[in-house]
């Protein structure tokens, strides 16, 4: 049975949620980013994840790459699947700006995450789903 790592559940919020796919928005203000969790219990790298599911999953972290660059005027999207410290498959994509915190390196290990309020995360999980409408 799938079940969200706790560190997960506890940095995100979720925006969409269906049988193979969660989405979900990270509660740090200083960068728009959605994780992309397969539910697929004890996956941790992406050739875990069968054929059907990896090209579904790799579509949808193109189409949030593409939402969070017009939603938020990105400059770059770094995308990665890491999971050196949380080993449960999720792929990671980052709005950036050019002067960002972190810009140009990579943002893990930069600074303290800063919590959105809470009117944020709704605009911006609002602006995540009308982009992603199309996914079904």
């Amino acid at each position: 049975m799938f079940v969200l790592n706790n560190t997960l559940e506890a940095d995100s919020v979720p925006i969409v949620e269906n049988a193979d796919l969660l989405i979900r928005l990270i509660n740090d203000a200083r960068y728009p980013w959605i994780l992309i969790v397969p539910t697929v219990p004890g996956a941790s790298e992406l050739h875990d994840l069968d054929e059907d599911l990896h090209t579904r999953t790799m579509s949808v972290a193109r189409k949030c790459g593409q939402v969070l660059k017009q939603a938020f005027n990105a400059d770059k999207i770094n995308t990665a699947a890491i999971g050196n410290m949380v080993p449960q498959l999720h792929i990671h994509v980052v709005a950036r700006h050019k002067g960002d915190t972190a810009w140009p390196g990579p943002i893990w290990g930069v600074g303290e995450m800063e919590p959105l309020t809470n009117d944020e995360i709704a605009r911006r999980v609002e602006l995540i789903r009308e982009g992603l409408a199309d996914l079904g």
